[in-house]
């Protein structure tokens, strides 16, 4: 077992990826069951638009299980299921999907399945 860990998304990322149009970024920090990420997505993002690009895929095809820190963000998987989120949710969600924030308010998101590959250019 490891010990006592300290990591902290400002001053220690492992990697920061920033999405397209400066609508925000993903920072992340590596551990041994695998990568933590805190998504700040500006308002005016949405998935289709500025990480569709990154990922060269027609939805997210990333699973997420995340808390939503601040903001809100909509979520429409590809079979027309649809969630709002916003603060103090938690949220599972599987592939498929496009994503969007709400709002003039960034939404930032703790995620600890998806952000490993999310963003990552090749």
């Amino acid at each position: 077992m490891a010990g006592l860990i300290r990591k902290n998304f400002d001053t220690d990322p492992e990697e920061i990826r920033p999405f397209e149009a400066d609508k925000g970024e993903v920072r992340l920090v590596h551990l041994d069951g695998g990568g933590v990420g805190r998504a700040v997505f500006q308002p005016g993002w949405q998935w289709s638009q500025h990480v569709k690009p990154i990922a060269k895929t027609d939805s997210c095809q990333a699973a997420h299980a995340g808390y939503v820190i601040s903001g809100r963000m909509k979520i429409v998987m590809d079979d027309g299921q649809e969630a709002e989120f916003g603060p103090g949710d938690f949220m599972v969600c599987p592939p498929g999907h496009d994503a969007w924030v709400i709002g003039d308010e960034p939404t930032v998101v703790l995620d600890w399945q998806g952000f490993g590959d999310y963003a990552k250019r090749s």
